[in-house]
């Protein structure tokens, strides 16, 4: 809830392409003639100086070019039969008096000498119509929601509605409190209302710029009423909406998000014509009657939002974040993600030590929000050094699998560290294989030494000996359960080998396996490490940024398009091939040291943040 704000008319929000139609009046205020306008931002200095300097705006300068590229022009506010472009809704055009011409007898008027004359009464003076110009404004960073446009639609009809019994109660008005340099609007030609709907960052930022305040809120009113002037136009201002702050509270208080935005309009007005509850008990108890008299008089729901503000504070025991409570500057909230559009196409993401925890599961604020990118459009593709079945056993645990989800058979992605990647319609486009020779020294190597090591070939594993490290890649790590084979020439006969893995404690990686496995493999594969107690062994010249550049090159789509998010060293090419490379905190210093942004941990879900954060 926020008093009245007057600004300059040069400060206004930036035109844009508008759409007209006219509909016809209310029965009960037949002396009203009304005209709505809905389009992509709001049009202030326009409506001043094109009132100011007549000449100097033709008719030629109202033509306009609807949204996507549609033709649409008015006329000095009395256009021709008209669709609403937006909506797909046609609209009657209003008459004026009786259009009919005078009935005529033999090609001339009845009224031609020859008859007898008749005394001409005087007509009645025709009441002079009250012109009401509403424009239903949708920001365009809002993307093309069907519940925001249907909204918009609801207050194409409802605003028209509360400004004729607004107006009409300032007639007889009784306040003490209200401003009261917009009294008697019957001496205009025309009333001028911009109602913009937006998200909380666009709202946010009208705050810092006029209000030193940096925060969202639901509505902001903002005056354009010059009294000096003295034009025939009554220009309002605007009224600007948050539907996310407007979901959000119409969620808290049981509203639908149809009813909150009622009230949260009604308020808007009531501060344009003058009332303002922060000024005093008094001011605000008036503000409070109106705003209920308004809501019952227009058979809407909810007591206002000056009341419906104290109920939550009471109901809930502390002061909720309505409409001065500071919101988070950059992260979105959990399920705001439809008052946004997406910043990237895609978004690239590790399993291991990413979008797992250290539980190696998906939390459920992570698999929200996959969810919600999802639905509006973003598509997210797995790259990481686990086995495409590995992937999809995670994330069917959380309904992320399967035709709707982020994975299945016919999905791309990059897999076994870029090994094995598939394209549209889950087809293989690419396969890198180990050198057998290297594959029989490596185990070699393990029989001698017990230190587990498991082969990958596409979606099996393959070992010499059970051990409790090697079943923990099946029970911890969702890989497939680990085959034992008979003696390495039987394994290595069995499939072709995309990858070794070598586990140990950290410690052992450290100390003897990767300086031993670093000089072994050169010339015929080289190592990489995913996690501390696991060291890969995979063919030169691959990696997983290799595959997912593969992947963008089939999909035709650029880097710009791209967000990822990784962890570990084997992340590193894909971070900084991305338009937006996230290394989560928990990651290694060298996947920390390429990406664009550091952000929370896995264990924080980190993956959610990145996405409520960066991606809309």
């Amino acid at each position: 809830m926020l008093r009245r704000l007057s600004f300059p008319p040069r400060r206004t929000l930036f035109p844009a392409s508008q759409y007209h139609s006219i509909i016809s009046p209310d029965p009960h205020c037949p002396a009203t003639t009304l005209l709505l306008e809905c389009h992509r931002s709001s049009v202030g200095m326009t409506r001043i100086l094109s009132r100011l300097f007549p000449h100097a705006f033709s008719l030629a300068s109202y033509k306009t070019v609807a949204f996507r590229s549609l033709p649409h022009s008015v006329s000095s506010f009395v256009p021709s039969a008209s669709d609403s472009l937006t909506f797909s809704r046609r609209f009657p055009v209003l008459c004026g008096a009786d259009r009919n011409p005078a009935r005529t007898v033999g090609g001339t008027f009845t009224t031609q000498r020859g008859y007898r004359k008749v005394r001409h009464r005087l007509g009645k003076k025709k009441k002079k119509e009250l012109e009401l110009n509403v424009r239903i404004c949708i920001e365009e960073e809002l993307p093309d929601d069907p519940e925001i446009l249907s909204l918009a639609e609801m207050l194409r009809l409802n605003v028209p509605m509360a400004m004729k019994l607004a107006f009409d109660g300032l007639k007889d008005s009784e306040y003490k409190t209200r401003d009261t340099t917009i009294d008697d609007v019957g001496g205009f030609d025309t009333v001028e209302l911009s109602v913009l709907l937006c998200n909380d960052e666009f709202i946010q930022k009208l705050n810092k710029d006029w209000r030193d305040e940096d925060h969202a809120t639901d509505v902001l009113s903002m005056s354009q009423h010059i009294p000096e002037l003295n034009l025939p136009i009554l220009m309002l201002g605007d009224i600007v909406i948050s539907v996310e702050t407007t979901a959000r509270q119409a969620e808290e208080r049981a509203h639908t998000i149809l009813d909150e935005i009622r009230i949260l309009m009604i308020h808007g007005l009531l501060h344009l014509l003058g009332f303002d509850h922060e000024v005093s008990d008094e001011a605000e108890a008036e503000m409070e009657k109106e705003e209920e008299l308004l809501l019952k008089s227009l058979g809407w729901k909810g007591k206002g939002l000056i009341q419906s503000a104290y109920d939550a504070t009471n109901k809930e025991g502390h002061q909720l974040e309505t409409s001065d409570g500071e919101l988070s500057k950059e992260r979105k909230r959990e399920g705001s993600l439809r008052f946004y559009k997406p910043k990237f196409s895609y978004i690239f993401c590790d399993v291991d030590g990413t979008l797992l925890n250290n539980r190696s599961q998906v939390s459920p604020t992570t698999a929200k929000a996959l969810k919600e990118a999802v639905s509006r459009g973003v598509k997210v593709v797995i790259a990481t050094g686990k086995t495409r079945a590995a992937v999809t056993h995670a994330l069917k645990m959380v309904d992320l699998a399967g035709k709707d989800g982020i994975i299945s058979e016919f999905s791309p992605g990059v897999f076994l560290q870029g090994l094995l990647v598939y394209g549209r319609q889950g087809q293989e486009i690419f396969r890198g294989n180990l050198d057998p020779n290297l594959c029989r020294e490596a185990f070699l190597y393990s029989w001698e030494q017990k230190v587990p090591l498991i082969a990958f070939s596409q979606d099996r594993c393959l070992t010499l000996f059970d051990h409790p490290l090697v079943d923990c890649l099946h029970t911890v790590y969702h890989e497939p359960k680990a085959e034992v084979m008979p003696s390495v020439e039987h394994l290595l006969t069995a499939a072709e080998i995309q990858k070794l893995i070598f586990l140990d404690t950290a410690e052992g990686v450290a100390m003897n396996l990767r300086p031993y496995w670093s000089e072994a493999t050169k010339g015929h594969g080289h190592v990489v490490q995913a996690m501390p107690d696991m060291l890969e062994i995979v063919p030169p010249g691959t990696s997983k940024g290799s595959g997912v550049r593969m992947l963008l090159d089939h999909l035709g789509v650029t880097t710009k398009e791209v967000m990822a998010i990784g962890d570990g060293e084997n992340d590193v090419e894909m971070l900084e091939l991305a338009s937006l490379g996230v290394a989560l905190s928990n990651g290694s210093e060298k996947a920390k040291s390429v990406a664009n942004v550091i952000g929370c941990s896995n264990d924080e879900d980190g993956v959610a943040d990145a996405i409520y954060r960066y991606a809309f």
